[in-house]
């Protein structure tokens, strides 16, 4: 694993900074400027450099005596006539995640151009970049990453669509020992059954109607590399016996050919639908499943990780921007509001959302008002954690009761609101968060645990049901 440089005289700013990356989930080590250079020798495979410029003079050398390694500056800026190819940007306290995510981008990017050995590796800095988010699904999916990858084990990818099931397929690819053969995907229930199977084996010169010619299938594409058979759900029960016959014996032959072709490839499956169900339901075969389902891979819904929401935004902005086209930022609101919406369509969801707004509102900063009406979902909430006990009070009394009107008869039916104040008093907090996990467990079981859904019915943020979820240790047995 490839490791970020901090170099700083400054005990702090090398805590502050080591923090920061540590939360990001990159691996860093630091040094003094009386060794810094000793170091970097020593290292020599560094994926980045941060350093202090405390000492501008000292800084500028060590950045010329390494010209093949990317330095960010913190904290000054550099001469005016010089202008130094692997100086990727400068921060500046207070440093936040997204720009050191950025800058940390623009390294990988100046590595993979000035060191070609790169375009054909991988490791864990190439891993995190491409999994974008910081919850803890997402940080479960790679560590199942690193552990799968260098093995030849089958791994079967769950998740809905849209979540980035192929995106963990490659980096399983890239981070395993196939890294340098091919990665070949191919879409299952994207292709006709009476046509899979020429896709996937290859056919011979006259094998059926229209084939003029010999061909390869997919097998003999990936050899020695990675087969991605996504939507593997979606085939045909007649491919699927075919299929296991080749993960079994490791051979096959073209459709209307006699040659046994043997067979050295690695295969991930993904999959949107509950292949148990499918098995007793006979639409899938048991014995494939657990063929495939060697190790599998949850790949977590968007709504599941809201909190990853900013960063995939800046992300996925920043790709247009590389891509020459228009830029677009959200304000706090405008994040808020898409941190709370339900997102059933997932990241491809989000970034179908993100171009668009960026064709709307090239270069601009996109406000709540400026999302569509689906996406909107009132102002920025505040959180309870920063409010006083009896503001928190006054919050979840509010929140019980907006909306709600004089409906006592319609309160009584939840079996916990009474009108009659018993004759030797009650203890009114208890009482009313009684009530209030009461109504919040209701919800959550009318709407299948969705949570969105469930504020809505609510009457509150989703961000706040959340925060009193949190608060009651409410969750799905």
């Amino acid at each position: 694993m490839k490791e970020i440089l901090i170099i700083s005289d400054n005990e702090l700013r090398k805590n502050n900074l080591n923090v920061i990356l540590t939360f990001m989930g990159e691996a860093s080590s630091h040094s003094d400027y009386s060794q810094c250079i000793k170091t970097i020798e020593v290292q020599n495979d560094l994926f980045a450099v941060l350093i202090d410029g405390e000492l501008p003079e000292l800084a500028e050398d060590v950045i010329e005596k390494f010209p093949l390694i990317p330095f960010i500056n913190i904290g000054f800026q550099l001469s005016s006539d010089k202008n130094y190819q692997n100086m990727m940007g400068s921060l500046f306290e207070p440093i936040t995640q997204p720009t050191m995510l950025e800058l940390l981008k623009k390294c990988q990017d100046f590595r993979r151009l000035n060191i070609p050995s790169l375009g054909a590796t991988s490791g864990k800095t190439r891993l995190f970049r491409s999994l974008v988010g910081n919850s803890g699904g997402i940080k479960e999916v790679r560590a199942l990453i690193e552990q799968v990858a260098p093995s030849d084990a089958n791994v079967l990818i769950l998740g809905e669509s849209g979540t980035g099931k192929e995106v963990i397929a490659r980096n399983i690819h890239y981070m395993s020992n196939r890294q340098k053969g091919p990665f070949i995907p191919i879409n299952c229930g994207a292709i006709p059954g009476e046509l899979l199977e020429s896709e996937l084996f290859g056919h011979e010169k006259g094998a059926f109607t229209g084939a003029i010619g010999s061909r390869k299938g997919r097998f003999e594409l990936a050899e020695g590399g990675t087969l991605f058979l996504d939507e593997i759900g979606d085939m045909p029960l007649q491919m699927q016996v075919k299929l296991l016959r080749v993960l079994q014996e490791r051979i096959f032959e073209r459709v209307g050919g006699t040659k046994t072709i043997n067979c050295d490839v690695r295969i991930v499956a993904a999959t949107h639908r509950n292949l148990e169900d499918m098995i007793v339901e006979s639409t899938f075969r048991e014995d494939l499943y657990y063929r495939l389902n060697v190790f599998p891979i949850e790949s977590p819904a968007l709504r599941e990780r809201a909190a990853d929401i900013p960063l995939l935004l800046q992300e996925l902005a920043h790709r247009l921007e590389n891509n020459n086209e228009n830029m677009v930022k959200f304000n706090d609101d405008a994040m808020r509001s898409l941190m709370s919406h339900a997102w059933p369509g997932n990241v491809r969801e989000l970034s179908n959302l993100v171009e668009r707004l960026a064709i709307l509102y090239p270069k601009k900063l996109v406000g709540i008002k400026e999302l569509p009406i689906k996406y909107q979902y009132g102002s920025a909430p505040i959180a309870l954690s920063s409010l006083s006990e009896e503001q928190q009070e006054r919050e979840v009394l509010t929140e019980l009761f907006t909306n709600q009107g004089e409906e006592t008869s319609e309160a009584s039916q939840v079996g916990v609101l009474s009108t009659a104040l018993p004759s030797d008093g009650v203890n009114l907090k208890e009482y009313l968060s009684d009530l209030e996990i009461n109504l919040i467990s209701q919800a959550l079981e009318q709407q299948e645990w969705v949570v969105a859904r469930a504020a809505d019915q609510l009457g509150m943020r989703r961000t706040t049901l959340v925060e009193k979820m949190r608060k009651y240790e409410i969750s799905r047995q």
